[in-house]
């Protein structure tokens, strides 16, 4: 073999391993840019979904007429006031009344001062539970004038509760009646359409103008029924809250007595045994 024939066989040895492994990775490169290509595709038909929806809300609006922009302005309005009583409820903790019930335990067991050093007066019902106690210790303190000084106290806290609630009832009571009163004046406009088209009557005309129509009642609707569902929750939850505080009070003042009481009859028990 000559000089010139071994230099050019390396060089044939090395491009076919070349070309071996560039056909061997071809086939992936393939399938990566295809795949960057399929990712690439679905990115473009989301963004091309992404207008398409607000455009369709915009029709919406546009379609619904004043009364959908009403309904939207009550929603957003019932969003912010159901905000605002979670964050007020989230922050009082009102029904949380493991605090009271070891106050009460400890009440009582006649250890009136730690019954009142436990309890968390930032709460509703521990601020009435304090109230109590501190009135029962007093021994100066007027029964009467104390029972309504509590009963001040709690309508004041059960109306800063309650605020606010009225607005939802409103809103929950007016979307379904907007809602169809919309209904109503789109039915009016394609009956007006028809008129006016006489004999050559599209149906079309009235069947764009009935769900036109139908689309208010829609919108009123789906603003009032979680409203009315959040209203019920918070307006229970405000009932529980006075029932607490009255059956908590009402223990104050009867475990006083109870405790009293209970001397003089474990002493006749003791005598009759």
């Amino acid at each position: 073999m000559s000089v010139e024939a071994e230099l050019i066989a390396p060089a044939e040895l090395g491009t076919s391993v070349v070309s071996d492994k560039g056909e061997s990775i071809a086939p992936q490169a393939k399938e990566a840019a295809s795949g960057l290509l399929d990712q690439g595709d679905a990115m473009t038909s989301l963004a091309q979904q992404a207008p398409s929806v607000v455009e369709r809300m915009q029709d919406f609006l546009l379609v619904g007429g004043p009364v959908v922009w009403i309904l939207l302005g009550f929603s957003i309005i019932a969003l912010s006031i159901v905000l605002v009583k979670l964050w007020q409820f989230a922050l009082l903790r009102p029904e949380s009344n493991r605090d009271v019930t070891q106050a009460l335990a400890l009440w009582r067991a006649g250890e009136h001062g730690q019954a009142t050093v436990v309890l968390k007066r930032n709460r509703p019902v521990s601020e009435l539970v304090y109230i109590a106690m501190r009135g029962v210790l007093n021994v100066r303190q007027d029964m009467d004038l104390l029972k309504d000084e509590l009963e001040r106290v709690a309508a004041l806290r059960l109306n800063q509760l309650r605020a606010l609630l009225r607005p939802l009832e409103v809103i929950a009571t007016l979307s379904p009646l907007l809602g169809l009163l919309g209904t109503v004046l789109g039915m009016i406009t394609a009956f007006q359409r028809m008129e006016a088209a006489g004999n050559q009557v599209d149906p079309s005309v009235l069947s764009g103008g009935i769900w036109q129509a139908l689309l208010t009642t829609a919108v009123g609707l789906a603003v009032a029924i979680p409203v009315v569902v959040i209203h019920s929750w918070l307006e229970r939850k405000v009932e529980r809250v006075a029932a607490v505080m009255s059956d908590s009070v009402t223990q104050v003042f009867t475990g006083q007595q109870i405790s009293v009481v209970a001397e003089p009859e474990l002493e006749e028990l003791k005598r009759a045994a």
